[in-house]
């Protein structure tokens, strides 16, 4: 059955026709957005929704949305989805950031220039048929040290043009590393310097909690007189109450502003006011940005319901359409390693370490950490995935660590879990042949060679004789077919392990049998999705 896929709002007639291409059915309904009633009443049907602003993914949306794997914001502003709850519910969320970066980096470029130059009143006096020289007296770019706060792909764009308009350009990121703003021709310095030595400040970060009213009353303090603010980010970045008291004291000497705390912005203080600049959101507003950030979208959810490929996910790993084939068969082995323990381990997990060894070690790690946290937590929670398996884990407070190491032994690449609780811990590893197939390799540090099955029975006990006997006959005298076993022991006399393949899942009453016979130590039912 294809995928099916709801365009809520306006997007190009282009990207809806490449959802068709690949296959993927869709609906599209663009001011279905603005009617959440409705929106609700229809969300369960779909596993996709394709979306820009107007559309709000709430809890209560993504509560509806039983069947729903991926969202998809066309541009790069992921406000008005609740990237918390669609995680928790295992949806991926994906957004556009490089479509529109070019065009945002150019309107503040335009709005630096239209601050710097007062043009929007300039042109209205003019246009009034004034002729007031005198009165707009403007400054000079060149020479002058442009401070830019988020060096990512928009304001490492912004930092370039403002190298080549022969600015002084510095910059505050803390991901920014030295050899990249080298590249970028720009200086590295702390928010501080920012303030301090900046004429001009253009804002470029996201809004998060860190860098909410990032420019307030306090920054403004730690800045030159006369220096011009630029906000083509987010509102709230900028506290607006803090600006206009700045404006109006004349420390701030003019701010070009498109984006605002609450939008859409049909009244504010800044209105009006003879040394702002003030555009409705225009940052993506251009029919190349439009048209890209749509494709893009379409693009990217398109080939995740298709392919399983992950591109431009806000609270996943990306997994690219050229390593999904050859990463699907660890991501299955890395969800059985995880399920294999979360079956047997009853107590509260408290340390979880995934070593991966050879080629594993090149391959997407975090996709497969991922993985093998679905797998040990779905025991306990039966609809966690992939995405929603990392937050689970944090919030159980479990101590995750992942270690990679070059080819250590006969296989060619294989992972290792290990897991621990308050009495205990558990190790396995396994590995993929040819076939794809995952193998289980070790367990308990016993070495084995064991094919995964849908029904297992796993036990433990001391490498006495009888035990095989004594499995074989309780199991036969309760009417359970034995299709296939493996056996593996650390030493003559030690530690040793049973796995046994059914044809069904294990009866409680024969477990219960087994586990009181003394000589077996523990008897754990196993039951993998093997068709996945």
């Amino acid at each position: 059955m294809a995928p099916r896929v709801l365009v809520s709002d306006k997007l190009s007639p282009t990207a809806v026709q490449i959802f068709k291409d690949r296959g993927v059915e869709v609906d599209y309904l663009p001011d279905l957005g603005k009617d959440k009633e409705k929106l609700l009443e229809v969300i369960g049907q779909y596993d996709g929704l394709a979306i820009r602003s107007a559309t709000k993914v709430t809890e209560k949306l993504i509560a509806a949305a039983t069947n729903l794997k991926v969202v998809g914001r066309a541009g790069i502003g992921v406000d008005n989805v609740d990237i918390p709850a669609a995680s928790r519910r295992g949806i991926i969320v994906m957004n556009t950031p490089f479509g529109n970066s070019i065009t945002t980096a150019e309107h503040a470029i335009a709005l630096m220039f239209a601050v710097a130059r007062q043009l929007p009143e300039a042109n209205a006096s003019t246009h009034a048929g004034k002729w007031e020289k005198n009165r707009f007296m403007g400054v000079e770019i060149t020479g002058k040290t442009l401070g830019v706060i988020g060096c990512g792909n928009i304001g490492s764009i912004v930092a370039m043009r403002g190298v080549g308009l022969k600015m002084h350009v510095i910059a505050y990121d803390p991901f920014l590393s030295e050899g990249r703003a080298s590249e970028l021709g720009v200086e590295k310095v702390e928010l501080e310097d920012i303030f301090a030595r900046s004429d001009f400040i253009t804002l470029h970060t996201p809004m998060t909690d860190r860098t909410r009213g990032i420019i307030n009353k306090e920054a403004f303090a730690k800045m030159k007189d006369g220096v011009r603010i630029i906000n083509c980010a987010r509102g709230g970045l900028i506290v607006e109450a803090d600006l206009i008291e700045a404006l109006k004291s004349g420390k701030v000497a003019g701010a070009g502003i498109d984006v605002f705390e609450t939008e859409p912005a049909t009244d504010s203080p800044l209105f009006g006011m003879e040394n702002v600049v003030c555009t409705p959101h225009l940052g993506a507003s251009t029919s190349e940005a439009q048209e890209n950030v749509a494709l893009q979208v379409a693009e990217q959810m398109s080939d995740y319901l298709v392919k399983g490929a992950v591109s431009n996910a806000i609270n996943m790993p990306s997994i690219t359409a050229e390593e999904a084939p050859r990463l699907k068969p660890f991501i299955k082995l890395a969800e059985v390693l995880g399920a294999f323990v979360g079956q047997v381990t009853e107590e509260p997990i408290q340390e979880v370490e995934i070593l991966f060894d050879g080629l594993t070690a090149e391959m997407n790690t975090r996709a497969l950490v991922s993985a093998t946290l679905a797998g040990l937590i779905r025991p306990q929670v039966a609809d966690v995935n992939m995405v929603s398996a990392p937050i689970m884990a944090k919030e159980r407070g479990v101590i995750l660590s992942e270690v990679k190491r070059d080819k250590s032994g006969v296989f060619d690449g294989y992972i290792k879990l290990t897991v621990k609780t308050k009495s205990k811990t558990r190790t396995i590893a396994g590995t993929c042949f040819s076939d794809g197939k995952p193998r289980f390799i070790q367990i308990k540090g016993i070495n084995l060679d064991a094919e995964v099955g849908e029904h297992m029975l796993y036990t433990t006990n001391a490498d006495v004789p009888g035990i095989i006997g004594l499995l074989g006959s309780i199991c036969g005298s309760k009417g359970v077919n034995i299709a296939n076993f493996q056996l593996g022991r650390n030493k003559p006399g030690g530690d040793a392990i049973a796995l046994l393949y059914l044809d069904a899942p294990f009866p409680q009453d024969v477990l219960a049998e087994l586990r009181a016979d003394p000589k077996i130590e523990s008897a754990k039912p196993l039951h993998f999705d093997v068709a996945a």
